[in-house]
């Protein structure tokens, strides 16, 4: 099994919100295009603040190579400071 991550990203304001909406497209494209992505969708649900998150990556290597790439993104830096509240399984 590989490494999993789950969870929400929430917004406090429709302009954050708009900071994701911006940004959010690029960061997709991005990361599916990385070694060891398995899948990685980011989905608005009914509240228009609130995406639900799901990735999952082939190993922990994978999943650090990602975490690495996003934290020095654009995406990073339009969506400092915005709520995450995740779970990752599979990471030792």
């Amino acid at each position: 099994m590989g490494v999993t991550l789950t969870g929400t990203l929430r917004c406090k304001t429709p302009e954050e919100a708009a900071r994701v909406r911006a940004a959010l497209p690029a960061h997709v494209a991005l990361t599916r295009a990385e070694p060891g992505c398995v899948s990685f969708d980011v989905t608005p649900t009914d509240d228009p603040i609130i995406w639900t998150v799901a990735e999952e990556f082939t190993d922990p290597a994978a999943f650090d190579a990602h975490q690495a790439r996003a934290a020095a993104s654009d995406w990073a830096r339009e969506t400092a400071g915005i709520e995450r509240d995740y779970v990752v399984k599979g990471m030792p």
